[in-house]
């Protein structure tokens, strides 16, 4: 029987230095010591990407995107180039390939390509000739052949996307955290490890703001049924398994509390009330691949007024939204558009509440006994996301983790009631 394959992935915390590079290496080899075959995807070492969009920025005030691409693929390279290099000197055969090497296909959207394909057959013949394979994350190669960049985290998608096209056993995510929290450690100091957590869940908290996991890379693990272990880069031990919803046996009600403070809001002022109006809008923002969150339309008094409609984008997104909808005054006749960037994002999820009312009252009640102001509100089965002052989101945080009991291992399930705070 052949050795089982693994995908690692290390961050750029986790290849920051020399001695964090060496340590990744070790890591590796460890691996492949222990009998697997295995792949390692590394990300650009610390803050290598933020200089190279400086750099970018010091010479241009509006980068092309596909030199943009070509510029910040070489961070993850270089990273490779030298973790192959130690783990050679620690006895073993590394090879080190760029995303187009690796047979990564992406489409043509440059700096927030996806993956189309992946085309494994450079990597498996290295596996084969018992190589360490080392690839490049976050980039690709277009249809068109160029090179592409898969956004920001994108490294933890090439991971997955080359163990689901390997069949590997696990896809193992080295970060600077020991796991996946039940919320942010740094806002609140006693919060919860989590042991296993469905990938439904995961999806909710990766896009509310939870930072562990990019939330393409929870998506392309559950569509491909590729199994998760989020793990610290500096010490041994478990970390955190994302598991299919069938394979979880017991559902907290709330599982974690997440947040985001990288929110804008925009509104559109003078909406005609005609149909297809907010279809026209939302077109124009996603073939400028902005991606919209929550959307609020108020609906005009009468006949003769017009509709205000409001919704967020990532702030990195918030000027090609302005560019987007400007281009609609004239063809739709809008009003003004107005923005906020200093908006802020507090969600709470849990599987368990599926079945379980009141938890919509429990949050608005909490929120309200911290004098929190509620702007925007957007639900799913297992999350409440509310849109508060980004001023507040850490207040927010910790009233939400400590009223549902979210620290130590005694937390609220699904079952069990639960009270609302006193008014």
């Amino acid at each position: 029987m052949a050795d089982a394959t693994i995908v690692m992935k290390f961050g750029g915390s986790s290849v920051a230095d020399a001695e964090r590079l060496r340590r990744a290496a070790e890591r590796i080899v460890a691996r492949r010591e222990e009998g697997h075959r295995v792949v390692a995807v590394l990300s650009a070492r610390g803050k290598e990407t933020d200089r190279l969009i400086e750099a970018a920025y010091e010479v241009s005030d509006n980068p092309d995107p596909r030199e943009m691409d070509m510029l910040l693929s070489t961070g993850e390279r270089v990273s490779c180039a030298l973790c192959a290099m130690a783990i050679n000197d620690l006895g073993h055969h590394a090879i080190s390939l760029t995303g187009s090497q690796a047979g990564i296909v992406t489409d043509t959207t440059h700096t927030k390509a996806r993956i189309l394909d992946v085309r494994a057959d450079r990597i498996s013949a290295a596996l084969d000739n018992d190589e360490i394979v080392l690839v490049a994350g976050f980039q690709g190669v277009s249809t068109t052949k160029d090179v592409t960049t898969l956004g920001r985290g994108g490294s933890d998608t090439t991971a997955v996307a080359l163990a689901a096209a390997l069949g590997a056993e696990e896809c193992e995510i080295y970060t600077d955290v020991a796991g996946v929290f039940s919320a942010d450690p740094r806002i609140v100091p006693d919060a919860r490890k989590l042991s296993v957590v469905s990938s439904e869940e995961m999806l909710e908290m990766s896009s509310s703001g939870a930072g562990v996991l990019q939330l393409r890379s929870v998506e392309y693990a559950r569509n491909h049924g590729v199994r998760i272990h989020c793990r610290s880069s500096f010490e041994d031990g478990p970390g955190t398994v994302v598991l299919a919803e069938n394979q979880t046996m017991e559902h907290p009600l709330i599982t974690a509390v997440t947040h985001s403070t990288d929110e804008a809001r925009v509104t559109v002022i003078g909406v005609p009330d005609t149909p297809g109006a907010a279809g026209q809008i939302a077109t124009a923002l996603a073939e400028a691949h902005v991606n919209v969150d929550m959307i609020i339309q108020n609906e005009p008094v009468s006949k003769d007024t017009r509709a205000d409609m409001s919704f967020t984008v990532p702030r990195d997104d918030l000027r090609a939204a302005h560019e987007a909808l400007d281009s609609l005054k004239p063809v739709m006749g809008i009003g003004d558009i107005a923005t906020d960037k200093e908006m802020g994002k507090v969600s709470v999820i849990g599987a368990g509440m599926k079945s379980h009312p009141g938890v919509a009252a429990k949050v608005f009640s909490v929120l309200g006994a911290e004098g929190i102001n509620i702007e925007m509100i957007s639900t799913s089965p297992i999350k409440i996301s509310c849109v508060i002052a980004g001023d507040r989101v850490e207040d927010a945080v910790r009233a939400l983790h400590s009223a549902f009991e979210l620290s130590g291992e005694d937390t609220i399930r699904a079952e069990e009631p639960f009270g609302l705070p006193p008014s």
